[in-house]
């Protein structure tokens, strides 16, 4: 499992531009949003999802603006009953801890036992901020450079829409 210091040098060898940021532990999106300066970038939300069996292992990309409906997902996804999957799960597959759930996980599996679904809301946003496998710093990155990463770790997003609960679900 690498280090953030790890991945921001294979960001580095990519050639790819970030900016990070060192901050507190952030446990919540409105503590992510205050935690870098104001930015152009969209703050993504990260779930690591898994079915009903525990074959399939899911991460959906979303804005922290959403609150997801996980059925309707399930729905769009083609998965059976889906369900947040354990911190041993989690640290399995994408070597993070809870909190610290991140599209830069997937440098942690390379045998792609993680499918990657991103939100069409996110995908049309040039910049994103996600944690580099800690949730005490932010990298900031063109989506471009985003999908540079995903090329080097052989991980296809799937672009989706991504329902929100009704309101009192």
């Amino acid at each position: 499992m690498l280090s953030p210091a790890e991945l921001c040098a294979l960001f580095d060898g990519l050639g790819v531009a970030y900016e990070r940021h060192q901050h507190p532990p952030v446990h919540t999106c409105d503590q992510a949003e205050a935690a870098i300066p104001a930015s152009d970038a969209v703050q993504t939300k990260n779930l690591f999802l898994r079915d009903k069996r525990g074959r399939r292992h899911l991460l959906l990309v979303t804005t922290c603006a959403k609150a997801v409906d996980v059925k309707r997902f399930a729905d769009t996804a083609d998965a059976d009953h889906l369900s947040f999957g354990s911190p041993d799960r989690l640290m399995r597959h994408l070597g993070v801890e809870p909190g610290s759930v991140t599209v830069f996980g997937l440098v942690n599996d390379p045998v792609h036992a993680v499918e990657l679904f991103v939100d069409r809301d996110v995908w049309s946003v040039a910049r994103w901020r996600s944690h580099p496998l800690v949730n005490s710093e932010t990298v900031v990155m063109s989506r471009a450079d985003v999908e540079r990463f995903l090329e080097k770790t052989g991980h296809t997003p799937h672009v989706v829409t991504v329902e929100t609960r009704p309101p009192g679900a």
